[in-house]
């Protein structure tokens, strides 16, 4: 955004311009008004700190040699404060040495302009590090309200399992898909997937006891969803690098939201959220375990969660035949997932195929 166009969207960026020079002070600002930039003057570096800390400009413009309080200390104490640890600072100096500017990078400053001041380059400048400020405060408010939006629906959902004596398959389906119940091709996705595993952990031998908690902990695999941005989560197209880097901490947050329980329950579901995209050979995310360090219920939740995945229809791709998914699973062996897992799977294709044709989407 230029700044003509900064001027029309009635958006002013703020400017601190801190000089014990008076006509220093008015010639920068004479420049830089025009432009559509806001601007306040400081005399000193003290006051020059609390003006920063009081109007949160987006960018200060900081004489070096002041009395008193000189530039490099004034940076060194705006990069200490909290509230201006991020503001982008521009030292104004007629020193030229390669001393003073490594001095000024090392109290926090990101640029520096010579004197006297040269319009085109204080403007170049300027609004580089006005974007790049935007750019960090649109990052940490998007942090923010996803951490409030996790906090807030983390109480939630502690209230409610507290109040859970016992668990029952039909309460947990209902509570994990208050994560998907926007995205109406994954509607049976957890009944489907939750009885894939508990088929597979039954045929890997596993206790009934152990069989049926997988059964009733699995559909919390993506509870953590709920905590993800729907611009990301309902996003019809291919994720950006950046925006998968947000989808893909769903393990952790779903992590998060479950633990400190004293249900064994939720305690494996916590265990499922957290470790089911893990993969065999340590390719996976968020903790990068592999082999058997994966705990086996993550294990079995990943292929079923998989397996369901390339077997159903989804906004972005029409499904893959049980053939085709069978010989694309295979090439995973050792990969992606368990060999043990894999085997027990591939030996009960007709109990999953039952299990699909029960649970079919609404649509169908």
């Amino acid at each position: 955004m230029n700044e003509t166009a900064v001027a029309e969207a009635g958006i002013r960026p703020k400017i601190l311009i801190i000089d014990d020079e008076p006509l220093n002070l008015r010639i920068v600002e004479a420049m830089l008004t025009p432009l559509g930039y806001e601007c306040s003057t400081a005399p000193d570096g003290a006051s020059g700190i609390d003006r920063a800390r009081e109007w949160n400009p987006d960018c200060i413009l900081l004489d070096v040699m002041m009395p008193e309080l000189d530039g490099f200390e004034t940076a060194r104490r705006l990069r200490q404060d909290g509230v201006t640890h991020h503001t982008p600072i521009v030292m104004v100096t007629a020193l030229q040495e390669v001393e003073a500017r490594v001095r000024g990078l090392e109290a926090g400053a990101d640029d520096f302009l010579a004197k006297p001041v040269d319009k085109t380059e204080l403007r170049a400048r300027v609004h580089s590090l006005v974007k790049l400020k935007r750019y960090h405060d649109q990052l940490e408010n998007q942090q923010k309200t996803l951490e409030e939006a996790v906090a807030r629906q983390t109480e939630q959902l502690r209230r409610m399992l507290q109040n859970l004596q016992q668990a029952s398959l039909d309460s947990i389906v209902r509570l994990a898909r208050a994560s998907e119940y926007k995205d109406e091709d994954t509607g049976m996705h957890i009944q489907r997937m939750s009885h894939y595993a508990a088929a597979i952990a039954r045929k890997m031998g596993l206790p009934d006891e152990e069989v049926n908690n997988i059964l009733y902990a699995a559909p919390m695999h993506d509870i953590g969803k709920i905590g993800i941005p729907d611009s990301i989560l309902l996003k019809p197209d291919r994720l950006t690098d950046a925006e998968w880097e947000v989808m893909k901490q769903h393990t952790v947050i779903g992590a998060c939201i479950l633990e400190g329980s004293e249900s064994p329950l939720v305690e494996l579901g916590r265990i499922i959220a957290l470790t089911h995209h893990e993969k065999w050979d340590g390719s996976g995310y968020p903790l990068g375990l592999s082999g058997k360090d994966i705990p086996l219920a993550g294990r079995i939740a990943a292929l079923s969660d998989v397996f369901d995945a390339l077997v159903s229809r989804r906004p972005y791709k029409d499904p893959v035949s049980i053939e085709e998914t069978c010989k694309m699973m295979e090439t995973g062996r050792e990969k992606h997932f368990d060999p043990d897992v894999l085997e027990a799977f591939l030996s009960i294709m007709d109990e999953a195929n039952a299990i699909r044709n029960r649970y079919r989407d609404y649509h169908g």
